[in-house]
């Protein structure tokens, strides 16, 4: 499926990076649902503790350190990044920051636009682009009310659910 912002014919460099960054993201996230399930996984953040929980239905709990890369709202199909959100703390925006300064860097306008028309996919591109540029080791996608939240996450710790 062509996207909107995978068919930006001015950068093919653009367009291959973020091929491969949502190769290497598939490949992470395969790696951690075979791990600790996390398809299977509830999820909440901690925007005070910069922390995501997963509580997969195996008794583990999963921990990583977040950040916040953007918003899909699906009722009117727009991306707002995460780096001018007011509802983002400024210390979960870095990894959307890191994205729209190479945005800058490379001249490409969805990565330096606040808010735009795409479709949810892109949304993952964007996402994996976050995840690849920032080093992070996964991404996902995390629902509230009819807007998707996009976020990255660190290293994950495991621990046994002592509820």
């Amino acid at each position: 499926m062509t996207t909107r912002v995978l068919n930006n014919s001015d950068h093919p460099a653009f367009k291959f990076l973020l091929e491969q960054s949502m190769n290497e993201l598939q490949a992470k996230t395969a790696a951690h649902d075979a791990g600790w399930r996390l398809a299977d996984s509830d999820w909440s953040v901690d925007q005070d503790k910069g922390e995501i929980v997963f509580t997969p239905p195996n008794g583990m709990v999963a921990i990583a350190p977040v950040q916040i890369i953007g918003t899909y709202n699906s009722v009117d199909g727009t991306w707002l990044w995460g780096w001018d959100n007011p509802s983002v703390d400024p210390a979960l925006q870095s990894d959307a920051l890191v994205v729209r300064d190479y945005g800058e860097k490379h001249e490409i306008e969805q990565l330096t636009t606040l808010k735009f028309a795409c479709t949810q996919d892109d949304a993952w591109l964007l996402t994996a682009l976050a995840c690849k540029l920032c080093g992070a080791q996964g991404a996902y996608r995390g629902p509230a009310d009819t807007t998707y939240i996009f976020m990255t996450f660190g290293d994950v710790r495991l621990q046994m659910n002592h509820q």
